[in-house]
């Protein structure tokens, strides 16, 4: 399908206005194309939309249940730095006015600065809100088109006819759960994260909250204000250790769950625990996309894909935005966004779909080489070195590092990639994440380095006046 790519305009369609949508039909209309945006909800946003409303199935496994797309919590803050989670050109700094000024703000400005964007680069005219889409397949007419049929909350039916689809779904809805050894006749409460949003339901009980990255670190916290105990289980740490700090307990992870209610650690304690809480991830989920089994998801990864965009089969008329996890997210969308475009338009050539392919199984089989399982294929660092998911070993050989990918794609697309500051300053917050202790975000001894990030920013939009 490469080959037949030429300089022109492209009829796009883009699924998911969340972070990823917004920043690719932006991109997508810069670089010339006509863009139409899907989004189910009545809002932008995405994954950053508060509800309180949860899943009547606590655990998210039914498959014929009414899904609710948001996984936020009510106390959700940023784990890093507002001013290095921006778009390139659209500074996320402190809202005058009604925003949160915290340099580690909560949700509600995430939010609020995704709508800025939206409102700044007249997006919202693109996209056909409260639509879902619920097929995207090649035409049987023509393979380098690409049928859309949606339906919109009023009932509404309909079939558009698109050059190239690009995927921004998202992948924060469809839980991963925990396997443990006989917790199907455990007789307590479980809950996934993604049906979490404020601690009242654990009132005085004791509590096992699986996983200790982000959403567990802070739902564990979150709930140990108001439960009698909260016990951590934790990949991190080593099968015989235990923590214990105020009505917190770390442990390794379990060893099996009892019809009596009590569940067993790998360090041999027995908790007689009333709730789970998995904090456990998300799967990457794509019930519209019928492409014959050639795109499939298997452990999590997301495959065949060149460079975690393309399915070199279908390139260029399917891409995903977003896949890779663990990094500088709204930046990756956004330079992964110029590729597609400049790809879309020929202004770039990809490889040849056996070149794609061949480099994409390499990199399988460097990862299988390496002992490191398909679930962290969109990784961007090499999982073996990162303390949140085993123990640090800093000699432990990188597979590919964000910097690396960002600077490749802008290498192909001839855009710039990301910057210095931007570099270190998430360099210095991801060491806050695991050396800084719980008030990590509200403690900033780098002064130097934000005033620095202002003056780059005081550039950006002197440099942008002078353009317009």
């Amino acid at each position: 399908m490469t080959s037949l790519i030429t300089s022109r305009a492209r009829h796009v369609a883009v699924i998911g206005l969340g972070a990823a949508g917004l920043v690719a039909v932006r991109e997508l209309r810069r670089e010339g194309h006509t863009v139409i945006g899907f989004e189910r909800e009545k809002h932008v946003g995405g994954l950053w939309v508060y509800t309180d409303r949860v899943e009547l199935d606590s655990l998210s496994v039914d498959p014929d249940r009414t899904i609710v797309h948001s996984s936020i919590y009510q106390s959700l803050r940023t784990n890093l730095p507002r001013e290095c989670m921006g778009y390139s050109d659209f500074p996320f700094v402190t809202r005058s006015g009604d925003g949160d000024p915290r340099r580690y703000p909560d949700h509600r400005e995430v939010l609020m600065y995704l709508q800025d964007f939206a409102k700044e680069f007249k997006i919202e005219e693109m996209i056909r809100f409260e639509t879902e889409v619920l097929c995207v397949e090649p035409t049987p007419e023509n393979n380098h088109k690409w049928s859309v049929q949606f339906k919109s909350s009023s009932g509404v039916s309909g079939e558009e006819i698109f050059d190239a689809v690009v995927v921004c779904n998202g992948h924060f809805t469809e839980p991963r759960l925990a396997h443990i050894p006989g917790i199907e006749s455990w007789p307590g409460k479980q809950i996934h994260s993604h049906n979490y949003r404020i601690p009242d339901l654990f009132k005085d009980q004791v509590v096992i909250v699986i996983g200790s990255q982000a959403s567990g670190n802070d739902i564990s916290k979150d709930i140990a204000t108001i439960a009698k105990e909260v016990h951590i289980s934790s990949k991190a740490v080593a099968s015989d250790s235990y923590g214990c700090y105020d009505n917190l307990r770390i442990h390794p992870t379990i060893y099996r769950a009892r019809e009596d209610g009590s569940v067993v650690f790998r360090n041999g304690k027995v908790v007689f625990a009333d709730a789970i809480v998995h904090c456990t991830g998300y799967k990457y989920h794509f019930p519209f996309l019928k492409n014959n089994g050639y795109v499939t998801v298997e452990d999590n990864r997301v495959g065949p894909l060149y460079k975690h965009v393309f399915p070199p089969a279908f390139a260029p008329g399917i891409s995903f935005i977003g896949l890779p996890f663990m990094g500088l997210q709204f930046f990756m969308f956004e330079i992964q966004s110029k590729w597609v475009a400049s790809v879309l338009s020929g202004r770039v050539k990809l490889p040849t779909d056996d070149k794609m392919m061949e480099e994409a199984i390499a990199f399988y089989t460097k990862l299988e080489d390496l002992g490191i399982p398909k679930r962290y294929t969109h990784f961007l660092t090499d999982p073996r070195g990162n303390p949140m998911l085993g123990t640090f070993k800093p000699e432990d050989a990188v597979v590919i590092s964000q910097s690396d990918y960002f600077n490749w794609i802008a290498k192909q697309c001839g855009c710039t990639s990301i910057e210095r500051w931007r570099e270190r300053l998430y360099n210095v917050a991801i060491k806050k994440i695991f050396f800084g202790g719980d008030s990590y975000r509200d403690q900033w001894d780098d002064d130097q380095l934000i005033e620095e990030v202002y003056g780059e920013f005081a550039k950006l939009k002197s440099n942008q006046d002078c353009s317009s």
